[in-house]
């Protein structure tokens, strides 16, 4: 299937296996991308249709799995039963240097650990209990977060009261996030949440209290960086090679100091577009500090984005950013020397959160493979017009795509590869095919960076071309 039509055939014989009801509503997000659209033709940020198998998380999950709980220095409490802080505990290999228990606590969890009785009389009082006893086995913290979870929005909890008043009696910042996982459509609105608590909690009284440090010209911040197998210390290098100071860095290896003074830098350097865009807009309305999205999967937008990200500062910067494209060019082109070969015009279809559906395609693209599909979990409009930037003509195109859909898609366009999250992982390799999960790397990493590119070249080979893929074969090759 290789033609707009076919893909279009292929989309409403998927729809026909609904009722209508529901084949109405999913027509909507799914579609194929022609040449001059401008959005990718779909809908998103529209709830899933209950009852299919959609690979979507809660709003609790993008705070405190994404925007928040990497911050090291921070104890991040998740307010209610045992199960969302045990599922959320050190998943996704936010890398940080610290010592755990002493100025670091990513790898440990902190629950209230809700029982009936906090259900029926409140949890108020057991959370400010459990700041105190926080703060008495782990003084050397940064401050905390109050991470809620369903039961609380339901029950009435007062976590600002508490928050506020943890405050006070501990001296230390405590962040109030109502980030109740019923909330919004997706985890796309816990981002926007705790985006907007970073504003209330951490920036806005910061100002009465500002963090000093002596400023330079070519002060930046890494924001929507999660440091995922080191891939914020593989950008790092590269910033700081070419001539800039990066200030802070967050959430990925983040601390709350860094938070707190990101308001003085020059230029906010987003890489995740979706979870981080809410509060570097604040920043520049507020403060004045610009932002830009960049990319730094794979050497051809590696470079673009270190000139982009140049073009902002002086000549010195300038230079500094082709030195740097010099020097680890060779090494790039070494990558692609070696595995190009090997990998040249395998195709990929792709199904990731609000980020990597785009931002990866120039990594594929620069070793010769073909996306022939690609698709977000909870991306919003502006995540599908970006989209357009790196898709060709013809892609297969997929919102919020359900379990159903993306196994008949793949049946029938038999990529040579999926590059998708954990929950699809196992389902396509017992399909015979090749898969690279990009929610974490599949315990690889980094991804980002010259140095990131090669290991992504590596594992892309490893992938597609093992050995054992000759042992099973794939139900359309039986």
């Amino acid at each position: 299937m290789t033609t707009t039509d076919d893909k279009k055939q292929l989309i409403q014989e998927v729809l026909d296996a609904y009722p209508e009801k529901a084949a109405k509503k999913r027509q909507k997000h799914l579609n194929v991308y022609e040449e001059g659209q401008s959005d990718c033709g779909v809908k998103s940020n529209i709830k899933s249709i209950p009852g299919v198998m959609t690979t979507r998380g809660c709003a609790y999950a993008g705070s405190k799995g994404v925007v928040w709980g990497p911050i090291k220095d921070m104890v991040h409490i998740s307010h209610g039963p045992v199960g969302c802080g045990y599922y959320s505990w050190s998943g996704r290999r936010n890398y940080y240097i610290g010592t755990t228990g002493i100025d670091s606590f990513g790898t440990m969890d902190f629950t209230s650990d809700f029982q009936e009785r906090d259900i029926v009389f409140g949890g108020d009082k057991k959370l400010l209990k459990l700041i105190k006893e926080i703060e008495e086995l782990f003084p050397l913290n940064g401050g905390v977060t109050i991470q809620s979870e369903c039961p609380i929005g339901l029950i009435g909890d007062d976590i600002e009261a508490v928050a506020k008043k943890a405050s006070k009696e501990i001296g230390k910042t405590v962040v109030p996030v109502r980030c109740e996982g019923f909330r919004g459509v997706s985890q796309s609105l816990g981002h926007h949440i705790a985006n907007d608590t970073i504003r209330d909690w951490v920036l806005t009284p910061g100002e009465k209290n500002p963090v000093e440090f002596e400023s330079t010209p070519y002060d930046v911040a890494i924001i929507g960086d999660y440091n995922i197998g080191g891939d914020a210390w593989s950008s790092r290098i590269l910033l700081e090679e070419m001539g800039l100071r990066v200030v802070a860095q967050w959430s990925g290896d983040g601390t709350l100091q860094e938070m707190k003074c990101t308001n003085k830098v020059k230029l906010n350097l987003v890489h995740c577009y979706r979870s981080m865009n809410y509060i570097s807009r604040h920043m520049e309305e507020k403060y004045g500090v610009p932002w830009m999205e960049y990319n730094f999967f794979g050497p051809t937008q590696i470079a673009q984005s270190l000139r982009e990200i140049a073009s902002h500062f002086d000549d010195k910067i300038k230079e500094g950013a082709e030195r740097v494209i010099a020097k680890y060019q060779p090494q790039a082109d070494a990558v692609i020397a070696k595995y190009r070969p090997l990998l040249e015009n395998k195709t990929v279809m792709i199904m990731v959160g609000g980020l990597r559906p785009r931002h990866v395609v120039p990594a594929f693209r620069d070793l010769g493979m073909k996306i022939v599909g690609t698709g977000y979990e909870f991306a919003h409009n502006d995540d599908y017009k970006r989209t357009t930037h790196y898709i060709e003509d013809s892609t297969l195109i997929y919102d919020d795509v359900t379990a159903y859909e993306f196994e008949k898609f793949i049946s029938a366009l038999q990529p040579d590869l999926v590059a998708s999250g954990v929950k699809e992982k196992y389902v396509f390799q017992k399909m015979a095919l090749p898969f690279r999960q990009m929610h974490s790397w599949d315990y690889s990493g980094p991804y980002h960076g010259y140095d990131g590119f090669a290991i992504f070249a590596r594992d892309m080979d490893l992938a597609l071309n093992s050995p054992t893929w000759g042992l099973i074969k794939a139900p359309w090759r039986k």
